[in-house]
């Protein structure tokens, strides 16, 4: 690939490259209040673009043209000595990164010209999100643990550890019921409040449950739902009724507020009133934070913590093929199914633009097409 085969490779960028990269990520981060990860993904590929460009002899934006731009792009979706081929998604995504430099670029008087405008990101192939059928969202949450009010079930009395879905063994289990870790480990909630292993297991089942009620009945990403505080969850009267109301914190800052189920409110409930307090007392002194979900040893639940506990529950449901955006999936292709007006879903997902939205009408539309073709007699051949 020449000069662009050990663009990757550059152990430096370019003092300018770099002072304007470090620019428009403050920028990203105090003004636009981007998540975390997208912040990581940015500088991610901020950083091989700019060592793409030192490679090629580039040091000023200003010298940048279209073909450069677009060189670079060719080179994400071929993959170089370092890097494989990245999908059109990902290398959109990286060129969303790059496009975005170069008008911070011109607008803050770096550079009197923005090539990257040129560049058309590549198209990605049409996927219809993956929406599980209501049926086996129901197992997943029976696998979870019980609602509130029903008769838990007997933890067995053998077998592997599960997880509490921060790689903490929850102690359930033969071997694990007699184990003690100290005050910052998983048996640590054994000693808050006396509770025993199966115990244990009933408050991390309580919470599990609460937690994919809350993804399916809101439709809230993973990274949202962990990143609830207490204080998030409210109640409000309507038409002289209690309702639920969670409130999230999406993608770019913004704020929404989702009703939450009664099935969502009872498992919340129960969670919060009898697991929650003895989760929070094996933390570090005895606080828990204000984080909503919390692990067994006290602390916020992760986003990887969550992908596992929902990993864990789908395996005992026997449901294949499943994560926390599946649920988000089904929840919207649901309500269109119910008859939902788009604009309430696209507001309920937080999507800035009904065209997101849209996709999932073409689910539905799918999903007619083939009752349709199945069950109409002049339908078939």
């Amino acid at each position: 690939m020449g000069e662009d085969a050990g663009a990757a490779g550059a152990a430096e960028v370019a003092a300018p490259l770099a002072e304007v990269s470090s620019a428009f990520l403050d920028h990203l981060s105090a003004e636009r209040a981007l998540a975390d990860n997208t912040l990581l993904a940015y500088r991610r590929d901020l950083r091989r673009y700019t060592r793409h460009l030192t490679a090629a002899g580039v040091a000023y934006l200003a010298d940048v043209d279209g073909a450069r731009v677009g060189r670079f792009l060719q080179v994400l979706r071929e993959g170089d000595e370092e890097h494989v081929p990245l999908s059109a998604a990902s290398a959109g995504r990286a060129l969303a990164a790059v496009r975005g430099l170069h008008r911070f670029a011109v607008r803050e008087g770096w550079a009197d010209h923005d090539p990257a405008a040129e560049v058309t990101p590549p198209s990605p192939p049409m996927r219809l999100p993956k929406a599980v059928p209501l049926e086996d969202v129901e197992r997943l949450l029976d696998a979870a643990g019980p609602l509130a009010g029903a008769a838990p079930e007997e933890p067995e009395s053998a077998g592997a550890p599960e997880t509490d879905g921060d790689g903490e063994s929850s102690g359930v289990g033969a071997g694990a019921a007699g184990s003690a870790r100290g005050p910052s480990g998983a048996g640590a909630v054994a000693g808050a409040g006396g509770a025993g292993a199966g115990d244990r297991a009933a408050l991390l089942a309580m919470r599990d449950r609460a937690l994919l009620e809350v993804l399916y009945g809101t439709g809230a990403r993973i990274s949202e739902a962990v990143g609830l505080d207490v204080d998030d969850v409210s109640d409000a009267v309507a038409a002289e009724r209690a309702v639920g109301l969670v409130r999230f914190r999406g993608k770019g800052g913004r704020e929404r507020v989702v009703p939450l189920g009664s099935y969502a409110r009872r498992a919340l409930s129960a969670y919060l009133v009898r697991a929650r307090p003895v989760l929070a007392a094996s933390a570090a002194r005895g606080r828990g934070g204000p984080a909503l979900f919390l692990n067994a040893r006290g602390g916020r639940l992760t986003r990887q913590g969550g992908w596992a506990v929902l990993g864990a529950v789908a395996e005992r449901a026997g449901v294949e093929g499943v994560s926390p955006h599946t649920l988000r999936h089904s929840f919207a292709t649901h309500l269109l199914d119910g008859g939902a007006d788009i604009r309430v879903v696209q507001e309920l997902l937080g999507h800035s633009s009904v065209t997101t939205t849209q996709i999932y009408t073409l689910v539905t539309v799918e999903h007619l097409r083939e009752v349709y073709a199945s069950s109409h007699p002049r339908a078939r051949r």
